[in-house]
């Protein structure tokens, strides 16, 4: 009988890179996998060194490497990401220094997000057997971020998770599971500590 990861590198009905994306077992060494993610580090080596006042052509480059983009959005050095193709940037989203986008599966950011620095997306995940995770098979689950969320400094967000539109996740969280909409959560695991009940509350105080 074929092994796990026979099974993965022999399959006719899909490649590989349908495989990752639709969140199916795939194995990441494939030529058009390996050839990606080359294509997507060169892409960033280009980008690292351009100053920030010019901004047209650092876009130029992050619309070349990103799946799709809004007109105006915005990311500070130093972005890093495995493809490139699986991200979606919505009208005005931010990511501050350092962010980390593992896209193996795909990692949509809503308008007006917020991302604090060093906020890693990880879509990408291996198999809890070892037998199997020794084979390098993988598997990842998208990362879907909803319209106006903040995330602060330094939170991790795991494969699979969704966050719904307004929310603000504290700095330093771990989000492993689903988030819902209108609430602030915080945490490891992020939990839910209150609901935001006024989307025009500035610091406690309505305008």
């Amino acid at each position: 009988m074929a092994g796990p990861l026979a099974l993965v590198k022999n399959s006719n009905v899909m490649t590989e890179r349908e495989k990752m994306i639709v969140g199916l077992p795939y194995y990441p060494y494939d030529d058009e996998l390996s050839t990606s993610r080359l294509r997507a580090r060169s892409l960033l080596r280009r980008l690292t060194p351009i100053p920030e006042d010019r901004e047209e052509e650092r876009k130029a480059i992050l619309r070349e490497l990103l799946g799709s983009t809004g007109d105006k959005f915005y990311l500070e050095n130093i972005f890093t990401c495995d493809y490139g193709f699986n991200i979606h940037l919505g009208e005005n989203a931010y990511a501050n220094f350092n962010c980390i986008f593992l896209d193996a599966a795909p990692i949509t950011l809503g308008k007006n997000v917020m991302l604090a620095p060093a906020v890693r997306l990880f879509t990408a995940t291996h198999p809890i057997g070892h037998q199997l995770r020794n084979t390098e098979v993988e598997y990842a689950l998208p990362i879907t971020i909803g319209d106006n969320v903040w995330i602060g400094g330094g939170t991790i967000v795991n494969p699979g998770v969704t966050i719904g539109e307004n929310t603000v996740i504290g700095s330093g969280s771990v989000v492993t599971g689903d988030i819902p909409a209108n609430v602030v959560a915080v945490g490891n695991p992020c939990r839910v500590i209150r609901y935001i009940e006024d989307e025009n509350t500035r610091n406690g105080r309505k305008e």
